[in-house]
């Protein structure tokens, strides 16, 4: 396994997708730093952030022993979960079959069960006005959702045989819930695995790193009309 001598800075807010780099470095053991990017406040809209988030998203990190030793930034979380992955050869598998495995789920995470719950809690919690039809619409999509996971985990014990980043990636967004208008017990394999995850020491100290930094954003007029209108001020 790969040495790490200098800390990775790590651009974070305590969010489900900050929450997956944050467990991921401490699974690996690895020195890490964290650089708050508070999101409701428009510090990621600021031109250095944006050097190395052009999307203006966290979480991005900068290792400094990047390939050939060089500093190299990564920004999108699933690009760097994968890309400590392979660096530290944990949690993503070394061969093409086993990798194959991981990243289908790491992507149906990406592409289905982050945005969709995101647009669950926008419309179930925050939106000024309540449509029903977007509530009804992103919630019963999170319910298929966890179908898919609850059918996937009832004859394994994570989503791509082994622990790895797909589990990693997924449980920040399962673990609220309750936001999104779900239950957990119509899914018994998704409520045995979201209680393996977390039970492990890596989940809870990733997750509860910056804590005190959230609040409820449904009483934060000013932190939505950035979140919302996605662009500073």
């Amino acid at each position: 396994m790969t040495s790490q001598s200098k800390p990775i800075e790590l651009y974070y807010w305590p969010t489900p997708n900050g929450w997956k780099i944050s467990i991921m470095l401490e699974e690996l053991g690895v020195p890490y730093e964290i650089r708050y990017v508070n999101i409701g406040a428009g510090e990621q809209f600021e031109p250095d952030f944006l050097k190395i988030s052009p999307n203006n998203r966290m979480p991005a990190i900068i290792d400094p022993e990047g390939p050939d030793g060089e500093p190299i930034s990564v920004f999108e979380s699933g690009a760097i979960l994968q890309y400590l992955g392979r660096k530290f050869g944990k949690l993503y598998p070394g061969d093409e079959r086993g990798r194959v495995e991981v990243d289908q789920w790491l992507f149906w995470q990406m592409g289905g069960l982050g945005p969709m719950a995101g647009q669950a809690h926008h419309f179930r919690q925050y939106a000024p006005e309540k449509v029903e039809y977007g509530i009804n619409r992103y919630t019963n999509e999170v319910n298929r959702l966890y179908g898919v996971m609850n059918k996937r985990l009832a004859d394994r014990d994570f989503l791509a045989g082994d622990y790895s980043i797909a589990d990693i990636a997924c449980i920040g967004w399962i673990k609220p819930y309750k936001n999104q208008g779900q239950d957990l017990e119509d899914f018994p394999n998704l409520k045995r695995w979201f209680e393996t995850m977390m039970a492990r020491p890596a989940v809870a100290m990733g997750i509860e790193i910056g804590q005190e930094h959230r609040k409820n954003l449904a009483d934060d007029k000013e932190a939505q009309k950035v979140l919302f209108n996605q662009r500073a001020g």
